[in-house]
Order: structure tokens, then C-alpha cells, then sequence
């Protein structure tokens, strides 16, 4: 898709340019224990102060039901905001209205306002038009910056686009690039890992990912309802036996598309789910029936290794085992890591997200080293569904 970004808005010198950002931040005590997000929407912020615009925050926080609740005012987050940006960040006590419009007026170009949680007035979430119009009054231009919130057609994120001139913020530039990248048009061969507790929260994206990927890596719990649907006995392992059907028909839909389905062949068994279990490697036939399967073999592990060998995409999203507790972490990491080498060496675009696969990279130290690593959640995955997301669709050329 062809969006719109900053390049496209020539000169925004004196104009007020609401950008929608995700503020969605972790506080506790009244005090921001998480920066990332700030610090991901910061370039867009300080491009647009550089050139002479007020810039005015839309952001949401927490749920709060439509009426304005205290427990989740952005006031505390103004004050984080101004430190991370390292210059005064302003606040106003709605993001409508009289509060609204005397704080915007009181701007000076290059000035950084943000206003108060949008999920304040109902007509947020309603994408109401009486809202949009209320939002749209403070601004001569609108910028999303938010990719994690664009699959929602909210006011903020999709009704100010249709509003507003509008475009996408540096932010949501980089991850539509490297969402491209990864699915849109990747570079052949493409592999992709998914891994996570249950097949049932991911059907839509398995089928999507059989129909534009040549392999597809199977790991975490869910692959123990596919092994169970090929007739393997998974011991007391978690697993969906009323997604037996589905999984083969997964199977079936791969099979059609020329899509290899790349299962365990061994697993890392223990009769308990606690760090340091007894554990024991056995083939996935003989998995004892007390036994539980918590990460894949060293023999998957290669499996999966070379097929990241392979690949010249890589699409990531869930954990290959329960890498929150040692030793069940180490296929994970290991091909976490040799996914990171190979990105390095400029062999492979590597394309990650999902918040359990954000936790597990940086468990594995190599967050960073990954061509793109997504922090949108429900955003990233819906994508990856195949979905149309609505506050990118309202930014398209």
C-alpha cells in the first residue's frame, strides 16, 4: 500500500498538527516505569517542533469507559514526555472543548502540547462524527504515529484522518515499511515462526500465513495440538483436542499452497512446570503419557535453524517453547540468536512481534539486532492475519 508521511506535508511552519500517538504506558505511583513507547514516537515529535508546528498529542491510556476517570489522566505522562524530548511538554485537561482550545491557542510555534485521554468521551471509541469534529477543531493537519492502535476505527485514529489532511509519523512509517517487507513483498524464500499457548487464538493467522509463506515453523504449545492431530499421544501436554479438525485442515490448506508445515520431532518433557524440573529429550512418539511437553528438542532446533538458514525473510511471532522458566527457554534463544547472526550478516530480513515474543528476544538478548521488532500487539497481529487495518487504510495514497 502507498501511505502518505511527512515528506508529503511541504511546509508545516505555524500549523497545529494533531498527532495521534500510543501513551499506553506502564505507571506506577504516578510515575512512568516505561519509556519505550515515548521514545519510539519521539523522532516524529521533534521533526515536527524542528519545523515550526505546534504539535498537539492525542493519545489514549488505560480504559476508561468513556468518562473521564483519574486513575488514567496523561498528566503524569506529560511529565515523562518532557524528559525523554528533553523541552517542556504542556497539558490540557480535555481533549475538547473550551480546556482544549485556550491550551492550543496559547501555543507558540516549535511548542508540544498533549491532551487529555481521547477514551474520556465515548464518541471515541464510536468514531462518532460530533468528536471527530470536536478533535479536528484544534488542528490544521493530523499525523498517526500510533500503528499499535490502528486496528481500531476510532476517532482519533481513523475519523481525524478522513477529517484532516493526514499521514503517517515516522514511527508508523518504519513498521509499514517493515511489515512490507516481511509480507507484503518480501524476498523469497520466506519462513515464519509462530509459536504461543493455543491454536485457538490464531486460526485467522495460520491460515493466512499457509497461503504467502514457503515454510511454516509450528512451535509452543499450539504445536502440540497439531502433533495430536496427526495421531501422536501428548501425554499431559497442553493442547486443544477440539482443534484436531482445524489443525489438519490447516494442514491440508498448506499442502495445497506448497507451504511446508515444519513440526517437533523431539521435545523437552517434564512432569512439572516449575524452573529447574527434572527433564528428559524423547522423540515426539514417546512422550510419557504423565509427561509434559514444555520446549522442543535439540533435534527441532536444527530443524528450525535450517530453515532460518534458508530463508531470506523471516516472520516471527510466539515463543518455540515456555521460555519464561529455565531450562525451557533454550530453543527459543538459540534460534532467537542464530536469526539475530544472520540478520547481522545481511542474509535474512527478520520481522518479529507480538508482546510474548518482544519478552522472549530480549530474554535472548538479540531484540535489537532483529530488522524490525513490533511492540503493536493486537495491531501486529491482526496484520498479519491478513486484515485491513482501518488508521492505516485512512492514510493511504
Amino acid at each position: 500500500m502507498a501511505f502518505r508521511t511527512l515528506d508529503d506535508f511541504a511546509d508545516v511552519s505555524g500549523k497545529r498538527v494533531l498527532v495521534r500517538v500510543d501513551l499506553n504506558v506502564p505507571v506506577k505511583d504516578g510515575a512512568v516505569t516505561d519509556t519505550t513507547r515515548i521514545e519510539r514516537v519521539a523522532p516524529t515529535i521533534a521533526e515536527l517542533s524542528a519545523k515550526g508546528a505546534k504539535v498537539v498529542l492525542l493519545a489514549h491510556f488505560g480504559r476508561p469507559k468513556g468518562a473521564p476517570d483519574p486513575q488514567y489522566s496523561l498528566a503524569p505522562i506529560a511529565r515523562a514526555a518532557s524528559d525523554v524530548l528533553g523541552r517542556p511538554v504542556a497539558f490540557a485537561e480535555d481533549c475538547i472543548g473550551e480546556a482544549a482550545a485556550k491550551a492550543v491557542a496559547a501555543m507558540e510555534v516549535g511548542d508540544i502540547l498533549l491532551l487529555e485521554n481521547t477514551r474520556f468521551h465515548k464518541g471515541e471509541e464510536k468514531n462518532d462524527p460530533d468528536f471527530v469534529a470536536a478533535l479536528a477543531a484544534n488542528g490544521d493537519l493530523y499525523v498517526n504515529d500510533a500503528f499499535s492502535a490502528a486496528h481500531r476505527a476510532h476517532a482519533s485514529t481513523e475519523g481525524l484522518a478522513r477529517a484532516l489532511p493526514a499521514c503517517a509519523g515516522r514511527s508508523m512509517q518504519a513498521e509499514l515499511e517493515a511489515l512490507e517487507k516481511g509480507l507484503g513483498s518480501p524476498a523469497r524464500p520466506v519462513v515464519a515462526i509462530v509459536g504461543g499457548a493455543k491454536v485457538s487464538t490464531k486460526i485467522d493467522l495460520l491460515m493466512n500465513l499457509v497461503k504467502k509463506v514457503d515454510a511454516l515453523v509450528i512451535g509452543g504449545g499450539m504445536a502440540n495440538t497439531f502433533l495430536a492431530a496427526r495421531g501422536t499421544d501428548v501425554g499431559k501436554s497442553l493442547c486443544e483436542h477440539d482443534l484436531a479438525d482445524t489443525a489438519r485442515q490447516i494442514m491440508i490448506e498448506a499442502a495445497t499452497a506448497g507451504c511446508a508445515i515444519v513440526l517437533p520431532s523431539d521435545a523437552v518433557v517434564a512432569r512439572e512446570f516449575k524452573a529447574g524440573a527434572d527433564n528428559e529429550t524423547v522423540a515426539v512418539e514417546a512422550v510419557p503419557a504423565d509427561g509434559m511437553i514444555l520446549d522442543v528438542g535439540e533435534r527441532t532446533v536444527e530443524k528450525v535453524r535450517e530453515w532460518i538458514g534458508r530463508a531470506a525473510t523471516l516472520v516471527w511471532n510466539g515463543p518455540l517453547g515456555a521460555f519464561e522458566i529455565e531450562p525451557f527457554d533454550r530453543a527459543t534463544v538459540e534460534a532467537a540468536r542464530f536469526a539475530a547472526a544472520r540478520t547481522k550478516e545481511g542474509g535474512l530480513v527478520s520481522v518479529a512481534g507480538g508482546g510474548d515474543t518482544v519478552a522472549a528476544l530480549n530474554h535472548a538478548g538479540v531484540a535489537d539486532d532483529f530488522t524490525y521488532v513490533s511492540t503493536a500487539g493486537g495491531a501486529f497481529l491482526e496484520w498479519m492475519e491478513g486484515k485491513e487495518l482501518p488508521g492505516v487504510a485512512a492514510l493511504s495514497k
